[in-house]
């Protein structure tokens, strides 16, 4: 995977992902047109196929809504790199297909990274970062688009 970063910090909430004043029935099909309005005003305009996520602790704390994690599928980001996520949302982006990495990577935002998923490796042009690399039951939920997808497989 190759893409732009959107670098965040520690904490970021599910609300700050997706508004929780959004998550009305008109707005379904269209929730990344609100991804990080609050925090980022314009970013969901200019999130490009293949962009990453990078943030540091506790990503994705906050109410457990499966609408956070779907947003970002639906906007293009390929994968969200965090040191560590919150329980609930870790899980909710493997049932919805999202990749998310556990990782440090000092990078900028802006910045292009490349992942090695089989290698275990963040690479650009401030450095290397090593992460684990997903096992195959996440390989598997992944590639299948997530758990329905895997069931329907």
């Amino acid at each position: 995977m190759k893409g732009r970063v959107w670098k965040f910090g520690d904490d970021v909430d599910t609300d700050q992902i997706l508004p929780a004043e959004r998550l009305v029935s008109e707005n379904i099909d269209r929730l990344h047109d609100f991804l990080f309005e609050k925090v980022r005003p314009g970013m969901a305009s200019e999130v490009a196929k293949g962009d990453i996520i990078v943030a540091g602790r506790n990503f994705g704390c906050g109410s457990s809504r499966e609408h956070a994690p779907r947003a970002i599928i639906d906007a293009g980001i390929s994968c969200v790199v965090a040191e560590s996520y919150s329980r609930i949302f870790y899980r909710n982006s493997i049932n919805l297909g999202l990749r998310v990495l556990v990782a440090s990577a000092d990078v900028g935002d802006g910045e292009t990274v490349e992942i090695d998923l089989d290698g275990g490796k963040i690479i650009s042009a401030s450095g290397t970062y090593d992460f684990p690399p997903p096992g195959e039951f996440e390989k598997s939920m992944i590639e299948s688009g997530g758990l329905m997808g895997r069931l329907k497989r």
